[in-house]
């Protein structure tokens, strides 16, 4: 049954960004097909095929001890704060997002400043880049930023197109856009990965977001002008930003690491507060009709079951898949991630705090879906980052702004069921 709602699942979503193209007629089949059949292939290598597996699983265990090293730094700074000790003495409550999580984005934001500095993201984005556009035949800026979107956030990556983004075509643009949404920055994985989330996924749905990106820009937004394309690409910083040697790289990622993880800090309980404020108002209408649970969650959930279900969750556990799913779209993919993470730990605590034991195969399947940047509060980092770098196209990102919303979530749904298929063999 998972693997027919699977394929069921491929099916309905491409459907729906066909229903939603501008122009069906302008339509590529060669790049649409060659994105899906790319999405299929790396979902296929690294979930199914024994040696894509070890492949990944080494690729997994590698960014885990670095992650580790980051937690050498972190151990530093907070001592015993930071270490199993706290789960001794508090029990579940040990662990302390603050302490765990933020900090290692610190880290990774300051590691990944001095792999641009010494040149080494440039070679691996150009390469997968330049691969991307022969398989594909999308333009070169489009690929470059896609590819460049698997390792840095949805504002850093088109920096390496940076002059061109005032030029693009319609296509171009929202693509850029979509494929900034349907994925996650380097720094914030490791920070998923510290709650529990399956750093093996993760990774996977990484590099999946950038054909099925695509996929879903060429379908909604489809090519009807004249590219123009350009053999050299720019670095990814202006020049008079660009670190003076790796120590000041070092210094600078940190710096802006910092900042995003005071952000990303500030959001969580900004918004975890809001919500606890809005399931208490809708507790008190719920009680008015004898029914106190109510909250913004259930209502999530009740939503997005049909959603869960169409991706290959089990319908019993749907309406909790739902939920996050929902949480992830409506508020952000850390508050959906946040709450997905108590349902990651052992059988007997999660029953223990009166939650719903999901099955492994779910669990996988969310923590796909969970994996992008597209929500509705994404849509003004959009308008500000890009708009900023082209204050001419403010007005067509604005326009286009929720339509890639919805095109990346439909990616991000896409390598979900992906993953579940595969899963399921």
């Amino acid at each position: 049954m998972q693997l027919v709602m699977s394929l069921i699942g491929m099916i309905v979503l491409m459907l729906f960004a066909v229903m939603l193209s501008s122009n069906r007629k302008a339509i590529r089949l060669r790049t649409v097909v060659g994105a899906f059949i790319l999405q299929i292939g790396i979902g296929a290598l690294v979930l199914y095929v024994p040696i894509g597996r070890a492949i990944l699983e080494g690729m997994s265990n590698g960014v885990s001890n670095v992650i580790n090293y980051g937690n050498q730094g972190v151990s530093f700074m907070f001592g015993g704060l930071a270490s199993d000790k706290m789960f001794e003495i508090f029990g579940g409550g040990g662990f302390v997002f603050a302490l765990r999580v933020l900090p290692i984005i610190v880290f990774f934001s300051s590691l990944i400043a001095v792999l641009y500095y010494m040149g080494i993201m440039q070679i691996v984005i150009k390469v997968l880049g330049g691969g991307l556009q022969k398989l594909l035949g999308t333009s070169r800026t489009e690929s470059l930023s896609a590819t460049a979107n698997i390792f840095v956030g949805q504002t850093e990556a088109p920096l390496v197109v940076r002059p061109y983004i005032a030029n693009m075509t319609q296509s171009e643009l929202f693509a850029v856009m979509c494929c900034g949404l349907a994925s996650i920055a380097g720094a914030v994985m490791a920070g998923y990965a510290q709650m529990g989330v399956s750093l093996e996924y993760l990774i996977a749905a990484s590099f999946m977001s950038a054909p099925g990106g695509l996929l879903f820009a060429k379908l909604m937004v489809p090519e009807t002008e004249k590219t123009h394309d350009h053999d050299e690409m720019v670095g990814f910083v202006d020049e008079e930003d660009r670190p003076v040697n790796l120590i000041d790289a070092a210094a600078s990622g940190a710096a802006s690491g910092l900042q995003l993880a005071l952000n990303v800090g500030a959001m969580l309980l900004a918004f975890i507060a809001l919500i606890a404020v809005l399931n208490g108002i809708l507790g008190g209408i719920g009680g008015w009709f004898d029914y106190p649970q109510l909250s913004l969650e259930l209502i999530l959930g009740w939503c997005f079951a049909p959603v869960a279900f169409l991706i290959g969750i089990p319908w019993s556990e749907a309406a909790v898949a739902g939920s996050f799913i929902g949480q992830k779209l409506i508020v952000n993919e850390f508050v959906a991630y946040m709450n997905f993470s108590q349902y990651l730990k052992a059988d007997d605590v999660v029953q223990a705090a009166g939650l719903q034991v999901l099955s492994d195969h779910t669990k996988a399947v969310i923590s796909f879906a969970l994996c992008g940047f597209a929500n509705l509060s994404s849509i003004a980092i959009l308008i500000g980052g890009l708009g900023s770098m082209a204050p001419t196209r403010r007005q067509d990102i604005a326009r286009l702004g929720l339509k890639t919303v919805v095109a990346g979530t439909l990616s991000n749904l896409m390598s979900a069921c992906i993953a579940g298929f595969f899963l399921a063999l």
